[in-house]
């Protein structure tokens, strides 16, 4: 991690902060590129990562729900050495996508699936309808994903059960 913070820092545009407990890196106050460690693994998070161009074919999506951010994965120390100009690279991208405003297009609410189970609930049930429609995309965006996740109709109906209370709050999954 020592070492990915100094390549990052050689990159003398971003400015270093701290966001998430993690050092982050600006430019202009708009996140660039994280360092992260985890248990298995360190990794520059590259906050709009989709949009770069990946020649190596090194950029990891973390899950299939991410919609912009990619990865750069180390196990190693080695590694990143043997990788320190292909890393430069790829922040340099980060800072030039950055600089030229582009934005990944990112899935709308409507482009999400309503379980079968909560759409009878929103059919049944006009005060939750309304209150989930008074709710802001990313969260209406988490309870449906949160919904769909669940492979038996039982547990999406015990799930949409569960969180029919907090949507009537119109408070999202993890307020």
């Amino acid at each position: 991690m020592t070492l990915l913070r100094t390549i990052v820092l050689e990159a003398k545009e971003l400015s270093e902060d701290y966001k998430w407990m993690h050092p982050c890196y600006t430019l202009q106050g708009k996140n660039v590129v994280l360092i992260h460690g985890f248990k298995e693994y360190c990794a520059l998070l590259f906050h709009k990562g989709a949009l770069l161009k990946d020649d190596k074919g090194i950029l990891i999506r973390q899950t299939e729900n991410v919609q912009s951010a990619r990865q750069l994965r180390f196990t190693e120390l080695s590694q990143v050495k043997k990788l320190r100009s292909v890393i430069k690279d790829y922040i340099q991208q980060a800072i030039e996508m950055e600089k030229s405003g582009s934005k990944v297009a990112l899935k709308k609410t409507s482009d999400y699936a309503v379980p079968d189970e909560f759409q009878k609930v929103l059919k049944q049930d006009p005060a939750v309808k309304t209150a989930f429609n008074a709710l802001t995309p990313g969260r209406q965006r988490a309870y449906l994903f949160y919904f769909s996740q669940a492979k038996q109709a039982k547990t999406r109906e015990s799930r949409i059960e569960k969180c029919i209370p907090k949507i009537l709050e119109r408070k999202g999954l993890d307020d």
